[in-house]
């Protein structure tokens, strides 16, 4: 987000114009909080309600934003926890285990009507699947959303070189999980 568009946001805030702030915010981060949501929960209509639940957050949370943080970074950090509840919510309610989820993705993924990757990029998006949530949110935010790492350390509230690592650690587990499982995709198209 632009600077001049941030201090319109906090100008707006400071003399209370809640409404204008909230249409300015949804204007200008509406495509990237939505892509930073699909990116955490991986289905569009997912995707959809847990966005619904940020606006309503943000607007909800408005009239107490202290400025301590850019408009963008309370926003991205609202719908990160939004994202991160709704897939406790889910885990918890479907009982199911982290292996089944993980086989199930794919599946999902590709069935999911406005998903229009390529096998590449559904093996891809299965390996980020795979990762611990922390190393998930820092890989999409910094390899789909190509944040840098202040941003997200100030999304996050982790250290930079925190974030570096989890990033590292992250590449490495999806280098390892591409390669593994391209093996087993070559030996199904042999057959």
């Amino acid at each position: 987000m632009s600077d001049i568009l941030e201090k319109q946001i906090t100008d707006l805030l400071a003399i209370e114009a809640f409404d204008k702030a909230f249409v300015l915010i949804l204007s200008a981060y509406k495509e990237r909080l939505y892509w930073h949501i699909r990116n955490m929960v991986n289905v569009h209509d997912d995707a959809d309600d847990v966005l619904q639940n940020t606006y309503i957050k943000i607007w909800r949370y408005l009239p107490k934003f202290e400025g301590r943080s850019q408009v963008f970074s309370w926003a991205y950090r609202i719908a990160t926890n939004e994202s991160l509840s709704f897939l406790d919510s889910k885990k918890r309610k479907w009982a199911v285990s982290i292996d089944n989820e993980e086989m199930g993705f794919a599946n999902t993924l590709v069935a999911d009507e406005y998903f229009d990757g390529d096998k590449a990029e559904a093996l891809l998006r299965e390996a980020v699947n795979s990762l611990p949530d922390k190393q998930k949110q820092v890989f999409n935010m910094k390899y789909f959303e190509e944040m840098k790492y202040q941003e997200i350390s100030d999304i996050l509230d982790t250290s930079v070189g925190g974030l570096k690592a989890s990033y590292h650690h992250a590449v490495k587990k999806i280098e390892k999980f591409v390669k593994i499982n391209s093996v087993d995709l070559n030996l199904l198209g042999k057959k």
